[in-house]
């Protein structure tokens, strides 16, 4: 491939619409407004545009416009103006989804890239003693109409309740399912208490949905 070719197969695509995959890996979002995304995702952008926010440690130079006191937060910046955004997070696979008006998804918020604020949401924690030990997952709850884009790391499997998962691997569910944390005595004692598998998202119910991911996520995102 001389550079030319490489320039060209390499550019940002025509794409129309508002969430655009640019790869699996990269969006462009068309900011024509203002949209929201997660603190440190920027890349790059064009045009006119400006990210409002606190600094923080965790999020970076940009910050958050909530933020809920947890052991990891959820950083989320506000970008405004006219222009193309583009993110990515630490090589996970993007997964725009478009919520109709009604519609709602709960996300682990170490997965929520960016949403249009058309899209109402709030932050908020599993409390318990066994969901802090497990990692003190911080959701977020997304309700439509709007595009949002969450990210896995690699391809996301979508299992039916009743179920139960590794926290470090849950990644989203339907927001009509409120999960608990649980401890298996019998995973404990054959692993040790150390283990991330002794504690488990229980989803009951028979409706709804939960995403996992092949992957489980440690503290500050790396893996466990």
């Amino acid at each position: 491939m001389d550079l030319e070719d490489f320039i060209a197969s390499n550019a940002p695509g025509e794409g129309r619409e508002k969430f655009e995959l640019e790869n699996s890996k990269l969006l462009d979002i068309d900011v024509n407004g203002s949209v929201m995304a997660k603190a440190g995702s920027m890349i790059a952008y064009d045009g006119n545009l400006t990210f409002t926010g606190k600094s923080s440690a965790e999020g970076g130079a940009m910050g958050f416009i909530k933020e809920k006191v947890t052991s990891e937060g959820t950083p989320i910046m506000e970008v405004e103006g006219q222009g193309h955004l583009y993110v990515a997070d630490q090589e996970k696979k993007i997964q725009p989804i478009q919520l109709d008006a009604g519609e709602s998804i709960t996300v682990n918020g170490e997965d929520v890239l960016a949403f249009e604020t058309s899209v109402d949401y709030s932050i908020g924690t599993i409390g318990s003693i066994g969901g802090a030990q497990a990692g003190g997952l911080t959701n977020v709850y997304l309700e439509g109409p709007g595009m949002v884009a969450i990210t896995t790391h690699g391809d996301p499997m979508v299992l039916a309740p009743p179920v139960k998962t590794d926290p470090q691997a849950t990644v989203a569910w339907s927001s009509n399912l409120s999960p608990s944390i649980s401890s298996d005595r019998s995973i404990s004692d054959s692993i040790g208490q150390s283990s991330g598998e002794t504690y488990q998202m229980a989803f009951d119910g028979g409706q709804g949905f939960v995403v996992v991911q092949p992957f489980e996520e440690g503290p500050q995102g790396t893996g466990a």
